[in-house]
C-alpha cells in the first residue's frame, strides 16, 4: 500500500507553531503524500499558518484543560486511526511532548515506533530513515518492515521550514474519548525561560562556551559577545554539568540542535556529542588555545589562542564600532 497520506503532531503554545512542527510539515507535503496535522488545541487559530506549510486538514482536540498532552492526544489519534482510513506514516518531533505522545500511541496501536531521525524517504510503501550514531560520526538507515501507522520521531533541525503559500486548511473535530485515570495528570503552572535577545534554537548567530573557560564566571564574556552580535548563548555539556549555565543552553546529542548562520565555540574541545548538535551551521568558528582540538577538523575559521585574550579584543573590537 503506497504511503498516500501523513499525519503531523503539531506542538504550539499560545497559537505559536513551534518550528520542529513546521519542519516536518514540509517534510511531509515533499513526499507528495496528503499531509494532515493533529493539535492539541484550538485548529481554527492555526489553520492559515499550517495550510500554508501543506496541511490540508487540522484535527484538533480543543481545550484540554490543562492535561499533559500525552494522554489525550495518543488516545485521541487512536481513536481516529481505528475510525478507518488512518495515515500510513505519522511524523511527531523529538521533543518532551513528542516523545510522550509517540509512546503511548505505540502501545495503544501495536505499531513501531523509530526515534531521533534525521532524515526519511518514502519509496511506494516504504519509509527508510537516518539516525546519527557514534555522536553522529556515523549514519545509520532503517526501514519499517511492520504493516504500520508507521510512528517517526524526528529530531530538531532535521529538515528547513519552508511555506508552500498553501490555502488555510479545514479543521475538524477530534474527540478524545475517556482516558480514565491515566489522564488526571494537570499542567499546574508554566515557566517560561527569561531571555533578552533570540532564543538558542532560532538565533542566527550562537556563541557557545565551555569548559577551557576555567570557571562559571568566565561565562559572562559569551553573554556579552553573543548580545554584541544579536545572537544567544550556548554551552557544551560539561558546563551545564558543572552548574556553571542551565541545561536550556547546551548545544549537542542530549541538548539542541542548532543551525545558525554563524557558530562560535569558545573554549570547547568538539566532542563528537557537542558537534552532532551544532555541526550543521553555515560558518563555524572555533577559538582554543589547543591547536590539535577536534573542533578545528569542522571549523571553518579557527584561532589558536587563549579565549581570556582573544574575547576581551573581540568585544572591545565590537563595542567600539556599535
Amino acid at each position: 500500500m503506497t504511503i498516500s497520506k501523513i499525519w503531523v503532531f503539531v506542538e504550539a503554545t499560545d497559537a505559536k507553531v513551534a518550528t520542529s512542527s513546521l519542519e516536518l510539515l514540509t517534510a511531509a507535503r515533499a513526499t507528495g503524500a496528503t499531509v494532515e496535522a493533529i493539535v492539541a488545541g484550538d485548529g481554527a487559530a492555526l489553520a492559515t499558518e499550517l495550510g500554508s506549510y501543506g496541511a490540508t486538514k487540522v484535527y484538533a482536540t480543543g481545550d484540554l484543560g490543562g492535561a499533559l498532552l500525552g494522554v489525550p492526544v495518543a488516545s485521541a489519534i487512536a481513536a481516529l486511526a481505528a475510525a478507518g482510513d488512518p495515515a500510513q506514516l505519522i511524523l511527531l518531533a523529538q521533543s518532551y511532548d513528542g516523545r510522550d505522545v509517540a509512546g503511548r500511541l505505540s502501545a495503544k496501536l501495536n505499531a513501531t515506533v523509530l526515534t531521533n531521525a534525521i532524515g526519511f524517504t518514502v519509496e511506494g510503501d516504504s519509509v527508510t530513515t537516518e539516525h546519527a550514531v557514534f555522536g553522529g560520526a556515523k549514519t545509520m538507515k532503517a526501514t519499517f518492515t511492520s504493516a504500520g501507522p508507521h510512528i517517526l520521531l524526528v529530531r530538531p533541525k532535521s529538515f528547513a521550514a519552508e511555506a508552500s503559500g498553501g490555502a488555510p486548511a479545514s479543521v475538524e473535530a477530534l474527540a478524545v474519548g475517556d482516558v480514565g485515570a491515566t489522564g488526571t495528570a494537570k499542567i499546574v503552572e508554566r515557566h517560561v525561560e527569561q531571555h533578552s535577545g533570540p532564543s538558542l534554537d532560532e538565533a542566527s548567530v550562537v556563541v557557545s562556551g565551555g569548559r577551557g573557560l576555567g570557571e562559571a564566571a568566565k561565562y559572562e564574556m559569551v553573554e556579552d559577545l553573543a548580545k554584541l552580535l544579536k545572537g544567544a548563548p550556548g554551552a557544551s555539556r560539561a558546563i551545564v554539568d558543572a552548574g556553571w549555565v542551565p541545561y536550556s543552553y547546551q548545544v549537542g546529542q542530549t541538548g539542541k540542535t542548532v543551525k545558525p548562520d554563524v557558530y562560535i565555540a569558545v573554549g570547547i574541545s568538539g566532542a563528537t556529542q557537542h558537534m552532532v548538535g551544532m555541526k550543521g551551521a553555515k560558518t563555524i568558528i572555533a577559538i582554543n588555545k589547543d591547536k590539535e582540538a577536534p573542533i578545528f577538523g569542522i571549523a571553518d575559521l579557527g584561532i589558536v589562542g587563549d579565549v581570556h585574550k582573544v574575547l576581551p579584543k573581540l568585544i572591545e573590537a565590537l563595542r567600539a564600532h556599535t
